[in-house]
């Protein structure tokens, strides 16, 4: 897992209270029971924030386990799944109260949380033990501990729930486990140091982004067999997959680019400056629109996917990292870890989305927690699942 010594922004808060400040981000009437919140992980501080996403402000902070990472929500359930790293535990977290209903110990140092499609299953891959934890959700118990590769980064369930893939760092390999059987069935050998995974939406394939090579490699998951590697730029540390799942676009930590992978032909594409230590991206629904956080210089840029064009960048706090989209689209949160605060850019396009407008531009800061790291987003009416 990469690991990066931030520091606190200054001043940056006095300079943006603006007048483009709004006190909520949607004029429009908002049904009885109606939220929308968005959970943010404090790394340092033990302890995830609750945004109101209706009034853009902090309204909760919430105790959770030590050292609290990767987040995850359900699909089916008003709940939020927090992986404690420091004290080998998964909080849950119910939506409708902001309360922590739940504690469920795992195994050494799980950093991310996955959920399954349909809302019955979390794995989480282990990174201190060498396994994947799964987690019966309706229970709130572990039901298997499966043994994988050495220093498993993260456990990847496929869109079908049928299978769950986990990078091995230690091993330079990914294990491939049946869902239904809670069991390996093959271990396919990858490029170097694996981390991050994305499983295309027909299940097919997963590609696998290994920082230490400077590598992604394409998996087939119906023949458990490596496809090919592909050089992309320096330190790839996230995949990002359209929702199409035709393109993934792989940021490149110290060549301050990203790079574009063909899913089908598992070929790159092409390879775009974007910004310094380019950490993290999230794609719109349309296919449209890449936003990328630049760890480095502050900013977040905007990519013209149809266009193949850098279309701009809007200034946000400082070491902007994780990413989300509110869901009508109309904002972006941007997780900036080193000031530990959350941007708020409306996201309104251009006519041609060609450049940065005033209706694109950062909105205000929300304070959260000491040195942030995930952000999550769950809308929802009281009373509904």
């Amino acid at each position: 897992m990469r690991k990066i010594r931030l520091r606190r922004g200054e001043g940056v808060l006095a300079l943006l209270s603006l007048a483009l400040t709004a006190t909520c981000h949607n004029s429009a009437p908002v049904a009885p029971g109606y939220h929308e919140y968005a959970y943010v992980t404090n790394g340092k501080g033990n302890s995830v924030s609750v945004i109101d996403l209706l009034q853009l402000r902090n309204v909760k902070t919430i105790a959770v386990g030590a050292g609290p990472t990767g987040i995850a929500t359900s699909p089916t359930r008003n709940e939020i799944y927090v992986a404690n790293a420091g004290s080998s535990n998964i909080s849950i977290i119910s939506a409708e109260t902001n309360e922590v209903v739940s504690t469920i110990g795992v195994h050494a140092r799980p950093y991310y949380v996955s959920v399954s499609s349909d809302g019955k299953r979390a794995y989480i891959a282990n990174a201190g033990s060498a396994n994947v934890s799964v987690i019966d959700l309706g229970k709130r118990a572990v039901i298997a501990t499966i043994r994988v590769g050495g220093a498993p980064g993260m456990a990847r369930v496929s869109p079908d729930g049928k299978l769950v893939v986990a990078s091995n760092r230690a091993d330079d390999s990914v294990s491939i486990i049946d869902a239904d059987k809670l069991a390996v069935k093959d271990t396919v050998k990858v490029c170097q140091q694996p981390q991050d995974i994305v499983i295309l939406p027909d299940n097919s394939k997963a590609f696998v982004a290994c920082p230490a090579s400077n590598q992604v490699a394409s998996v087939d998951l119906k023949t458990d067999r490596l496809l090919t590697y592909m050089d992309v730029g320096e330190l790839p540390v996230h995949l990002t997959l359209k929702p199409d799942g035709g393109e993934l676009f792989v940021s490149n930590f110290n060549s301050n680019n990203f790079s574009i992978v063909e899913t089908g032909n598992n070929e790159v594409g092409g390879t775009y400056l974007i910004g310094d230590n380019p950490s993290q991206g999230v794609v719109t629904a349309d296919n449209s629109l890449l936003y990328m956080s630049n760890f480095g210089s502050d900013t977040v840029s905007v990519y013209a996917i149809d266009e193949g064009r850098v279309a701009g960048a809007v200034q946000v706090g400082s070491h902007p990292d994780a990413l989300a989209l509110t869901p009508d689209e109309g904002h972006l949160l941007v997780l900036d870890s080193g000031s530990g605060d959350v941007a708020v850019v409306r996201t309104v396009k251009t006519r041609d989305n060609s450049k940065i407008s005033a209706d694109r531009a950062l909105v205000t800061l929300i304070p959260v927690g000491n040195q942030p790291n995930d952000i999550v987003i769950k809308a929802f009416t009281v009373g509904k699942r």
